[in-house]
């Protein structure tokens, strides 16, 4: 008897599981409150150089007063980070003759800046401006340097002291955390807490995906990824809806760090994964939770049917006193593998995902109604997705939705930009796309590692995104090599990874592996969800420990 069967005979999905998905959706719902919110509190209003008091003529419009201090562009704009050394009066007369900005008549901004939008940005707070914008992008791309540490940290923690346990730290380091940046006083005090945040974000990312993938039944796995990933979509809608209504980014700070409390309040109810508790040899406690989930599930002969000696007889199985790291994830050969594949395909799904939505222009809306329909948009991929994994596959779903989203890059690249609204439609398909094949990795990477090494793979996987995360916006400085040079480069490797992800185990209707040794014998092996007690894999020896494995591993390396 396998894990799968305790869980069949416990409900396999019910109102237990309804429950944890509920619980769950919080998190999720977090994340992109935080992940997408330097598009708000970093944003550049309009500004020009600040004019001392005692150089203001009296009786003077501000428009003329614009005219004798700030020089214009040649799109006829006034300067952002220039103004006259002296004023211009001879403007005020003859409008026309307004000098360049190359001027040897220009300085810079040396009394600061004007900000000429009611929003309260970072960027106002501390001058994020000019010479010192580059400040401004650095902080977003610290803040994916903590949310790498993150992946890595809590990868590792939350398979050696359990899943839920770990979420508690996530979130009460996400409230302490995200209060200390909405407090801070300087750029570096913002940029460093902003880091650590990460790092506790990255936490609720990669253990909510875990647990709400480890407490249901093979059947309904597609489901509960989806509904996860749907949860991302509507944080990213309620942010539009926050950012309105506050304008201060500190206040806008405090509005998306609060739910962290509600948050710490529902670990009470979440239980701790079974397969985790199994693994390492917890198995009265792995009892309790399941005949508390029988019991919600109305299953009452759980208790008569699975007792405490049968799942002892499965952690056994289990190998539960090794203790496992990431270099387990390159031990064997189909994990290598698997592990080397999984990194390249989580590069191309971030990069081109992150890629995209840098790149494409908005609809005409102001920033906040374009943020909305950019998460809207997201809905339909996803519930379309759901369909496609169930009947395609995972790798055919996961390389062709990264193959569509290399096709339309490459489309927008040779499409004239004339043809504004053709680029436009192209560009929301090609983001459809990246956000289908970004909901299929989170699920597919859940169901190809084993139980005992699922929440390192996801950490690598996560680690592996957020360095792509990190690197897609710097691409766009590539144009000032060619134009069309940072399309170029997401649309080859979003092609790459496709290509990568058909080399990929498929997972659909399979067993979630608990064990190295169901990754190198039975993965691969389909269930049939008709007669699901005759599986086609049954009749394989028992689990073989890691050791031996590696023995074995080692003897056919010695013999090559």
């Amino acid at each position: 008897m396998k894990f799968e069967d305790v869980l069949l005979e416990a409900g396999g999905f019910g109102r237990f599981q309804i429950l944890i998905l509920v619980l769950l959706s919080l998190p999720r719902i977090i994340l992109p409150l935080h992940f997408l919110l330097h598009n708000f509190i970093a944003a550049v209003p309009s500004h020009h150089c600040a004019i001392l008091d005692q150089d203001m003529p009296v009786n003077i419009t501000k428009e003329d007063l614009l005219l004798l201090y700030i020089p214009k562009e040649p799109d006829g704009s006034f300067s952002s980070c220039k103004m006259f050394s002296k004023p211009q009066d001879h403007l005020l007369v003859n409008y026309s003759s307004q000098i360049l900005l190359n001027s040897s008549s220009t300085q810079s901004c040396v009394q600061g800046w004007v900000y000429l939008h009611s929003r309260f940005t970072i960027t106002a707070q501390w001058d994020l401006v000019c010479e010192k914008k580059g400040l401004n992008q650095a902080s977003l791309t610290i803040f994916f340097i903590g949310v790498t540490a993150g992946a890595v940290a809590f990868g590792y923690l939350s398979d050696k002291f359990g899943r839920r346990l770990m979420l508690l730290v996530a979130f009460v380091f996400s409230l302490i955390l995200g209060m200390v940046s909405a407090a801070s006083v300087s750029y570096l005090m913002f940029s460093v807490s902003r880091s650590l945040l990460g790092v506790a974000l990255c936490g609720l990312g990669i253990i909510t995906v875990t647990l709400s993938v480890e407490w249901v039944d093979m059947r309904h796995r597609t489901l509960a990824g989806v509904l996860s990933s749907l949860f991302w979509s509507v944080g990213n809608i309620l942010l539009s809806l926050v950012a309105y209504l506050i304008e201060d980014w500190r206040w806008l700070l405090v509005a998306v760090t609060s739910p962290c409390a509600l948050g710490i309040l529902s670990i009470w109810w979440l239980p701790e994964s079974p397969r985790w508790l199994l693994v390492k040899g917890k198995v009265k406690t792995a009892h309790k939770y399941l005949l508390q989930c029988a019991r919600t599930n109305q299953q009452p002969d759980f208790a008569s049917r699975i007792s405490i000696e049968t799942l002892s007889k499965i952690a056994d199985a289990e190998n539960t006193h090794t203790s496992y790291s990431y270099v387990d994830l390159f031990r064997t050969s189909v994990l290598r593998k698997t592990s080397l594949c999984a990194a390249v395909m989580w590069f191309g799904v971030a990069f081109s995902y992150y890629g995209i939505s840098l790149n494409i222009t908005g609809f005409g809306l102001d920033m906040y109604m374009t943020h909305f329909v950019y998460g809207a948009i997201e809905i339909p991929a996803k519930l379309g997705i759901y369909f496609v994994m169930n009947s395609v596959g995972r790798r055919h779903t996961q390389a062709w939705t990264l193959l569509l989203t290399a096709l339309s890059i490459g489309v927008n690249t040779v499409i004239p930009k004339s043809v504004g609204s053709v680029r436009s439609v192209i560009a929301v398909l090609g983001k459809g796309f990246s956000e289908a094949a970004f909901t299929t990795a989170i699920l597919y990477t859940t169901e190809f590692y084993p139980t005992v090494l699922r929440q390192n793979g996801i950490g690598y996987c996560a680690f592996v995104g957020r360095v792509a995360a990190s690197l897609a916006p710097l691409t766009i400085l590539l144009d000032d090599v060619w134009v069309l040079l940072p399309e170029v480069v997401y649309c080859s490797v979003a092609l790459v990874s496709g290509l990568m992800a058909f080399l990929l185990p498929e997972t659909l209707n399979t067993r979630l592996p608990e064990t190295i040794n169901d990754v190198e014998q039975k993965l691969g092996c389909r269930t049939n969800l008709t007669h699901p007690e005759k599986q086609p894999c049954e009749d394989i020896s028992e689990d073989i420990p890691l050791k031996a494995l590696e023995n074995s591993v080692t003897d056919q390396t010695v013999q090559v």
